[in-house]
């Protein structure tokens, strides 16, 4: 880690190889998203890079892979949030001026759901794909079929 604060590309390319993959495989048990995990790492990494000389390592009885864990987690859990603050319905060309509206009826269905006990919620979510509904992550969406309203 020395090295890399020092601003040694070898050393940094050695630490990537030797923990990516590691670290990959932590980040997809969290997290399905290869998009989320692929930037996750990416930013995870630059970190690394930017802030290596602030490591305390030993003198804190701790490890650079402990240290590079936390940095990922945290960079995860940032990645939640901004996904979390994203529209439940970005786009819906086929909805037309009904989208606000679905979107509203979806955050509604979606609070609700998340009020009920899980054995509640996983019944009412086969309810609701029975009834046209599809609930992908956090995210109730209406199945369009090809027909609008």
């Amino acid at each position: 880690m020395r090295l890399v604060a020092r601003g040694d590309q070898g050393a940094f390319e050695v630490l990537y190889r030797r923990t990516a993959p590691w670290l990959t495989v932590r980040l997809r048990r969290r997290c399905a998203d290869e998009q989320i995990v692929a930037e996750v790492l990416q930013e995870t990494f630059v970190a690394v890079w930017r802030a290596a000389g602030s490591f305390a390592g030993a003198a804190v009885e701790g490890s650079a892979v402990g240290w590079l864990w936390t940095i990922a987690a945290r960079r995860l859990v940032d990645a939640f949030r901004r996904r979390a603050r994203q529209p439940v319905l970005a786009a819906a060309p086929a909805l037309g001026d009904l989208a606000p509206k679905v979107a509203t009826i979806g955050e509604s269905a979606r609070s609700g759901l998340f009020a009920l006990p899980a054995g509640e919620q996983t019944r009412r979510v086969a309810a609701l794909r029975q009834a046209g509904l599809t609930c992908q992550g956090n995210q109730l969406d209406i199945l369009t079929r090809g027909t609008a309203g």
